[in-house]
């Protein structure tokens, strides 16, 4: 059998380069939300096959790399032939774990409980740009806050840590959306939807910016929904658009919850005084994030130039109690880790580089045991002084060997020969 040295479709391997980056933006990132008080966990990428098929996450339930039963039980599901073959899968974000992690260990954690997840999420996807099947998630989450604070918290902190890393190239501007699936649940209802459909017309709204109002149409009566159902909502969506205020969009859109209505407004209110100079907090009628788990606000991160999210979250009230049969109050921000460092290499001038002093010692073949030890001890002398220091032997192309070290931002060269 013949190896493949690439690696699987919409996973990546990592130069040197690109772990410099990562691990950079990794430390802007904890020492950003750090500064939060929010504490970092962890969770298994393996989840249970029954919490990742809940109904909570969305079209992503679709995307579940599954993990088939070993050994017996595995026969056994064979042999029965209707039975499940998958015990567990892989997750498909960090919200769903995090709901079992709390309900689990609810009772060793401070009240309300501010969580930073750093980590690998796998969904069977359709790979492109800013899209993988493997890709890293940072989220933040507050659990236990009822009030808005919660929000304006995740949100500030958010905006400071995309500020903070996105100034490094030039970048200072960015617009955080805002809606609440109170909202857009009364707006459905008020054109005529029953209960029970108002989660799959939302899941087709989600798709505007992709389909626009034409292809939402076609969808919602190609699901057999009433035409007049349909005309109705859709009349509500014609002349909406982030930006507007809250108050326009609630005078033409029916009966809608004037205590999410006000609660939006707050938010919007509190946060906009600490956002920098060229970010924005807007009102979107439109946004709606797929996850059916969604119970209040939500909120979407974009910059111009980029048809993709750069993060997203909002509250999620009844999760954790799914796991522990008691409601509790939760809100989260995942940040979409693999498209900031696209970002950042879109606009990067060349590789992410050593510190500026790194130095490669290259030593002959015909060097004594003596000068090796001398040299040993004075790259470890460098490296007591801060300097990144590397030695290693000499290869006959010595100018190759050298260019690829430039290239990985080595500056500094003692060639030792005797």
């Amino acid at each position: 059998m013949k190896f493949i040295k690439t690696p699987v479709k919409g996973m990546c391997d990592m130069l040197p380069s690109d772990m410099r980056l990562r691990e950079h933006v990794f430390s802007m990132i904890k020492k950003t939300y750090g500064a939060y008080g929010f504490m970092q966990i962890e969770t298994p990428i393996v989840e249970h096959i029954e919490n990742l098929t809940s109904k909570q996450g969305g079209d992503n339930e679709k995307l579940i790399f599954k993990v088939m039963k070993r050994g017996a039980e595995l026969t056994r599901a064979l042999e029965k032939g209707d039975g499940e073959l998958a015990d567990n899968g892989l997750r498909y974000d960090l919200t769903v774990p995090l709901a079992r992690y709390y309900a689990c260990n609810r009772e060793k954690l401070p009240a309300p409980f501010k969580a930073l997840q750093m980590g690998n999420v796998y969904r069977a996807d359709n790979p492109q740009k800013g899209r993988f099947r493997q890709f890293t998630q940072c989220d933040i989450d507050i659990l236990g806050d009822e009030s808005n604070l919660a929000e304006i918290e995740l949100i500030s902190a958010t905006s400071a840590m995309l500020t903070q890393i996105f100034a490094e190239i030039g970048i200072t501007e960015f617009t955080v959306h805002v809606n609440d699936r109170r909202i857009l649940g009364a707006v459905a209802r008020s054109a005529g939807f029953e209960e029970e459909q108002v989660g799959s017309v939302l899941i087709s709204l989600d798709k505007f910016d992709k389909i626009g109002l034409e292809g939402i149409e076609r969808e919602l009566l190609e699901q057999g929904y009433d035409a007049q159902a349909v005309s109705r909502y859709l009349a509500v969506y014609r002349n909406a658009g982030a930006g507007m205020s809250i108050e326009a969009f609630a005078g033409s859109a029916g009966d809608i919850p004037q205590d999410a209505v006000k609660n939006l407004e707050e938010i919007i209110s509190c946060v906009r005084p600490m956002l920098s100079g060229g970010v924005k907090i807007v009102f979107d009628p439109t946004l709606v994030r797929g996850m059916g788990y969604y119970t209040g606000p939500i909120f979407e991160v974009s910059m111009d130039g980029y048809s993709f999210a750069i993060a997203g979250g909002g509250r999620y009230d009844q999760m954790i109690g799914k796991f522990s049969g008691q409601n509790v109050a939760a809100s989260g921000f995942s940040i979409g880790f693999e498209r900031i460092v696209t970002i950042l290499k879109d606009h990067m001038q060349g590789s992410f580089l050593l510190p500026e002093g790194a130095t490669a010692f290259l030593i002959g073949g015909k060097v004594s045991q003596e000068r090796k030890t001398q040299v040993l001890a004075e790259a470890a002398r460098l490296r007591q002084e801060g300097a990144t220091v590397t030695v290693m032997p000499m290869s006959k192309n010595i100018r190759h060997q050298i260019e690829l070290l430039e290239a990985e931002g080595y500056r500094h060269f003692q060639k030792v020969f005797e």
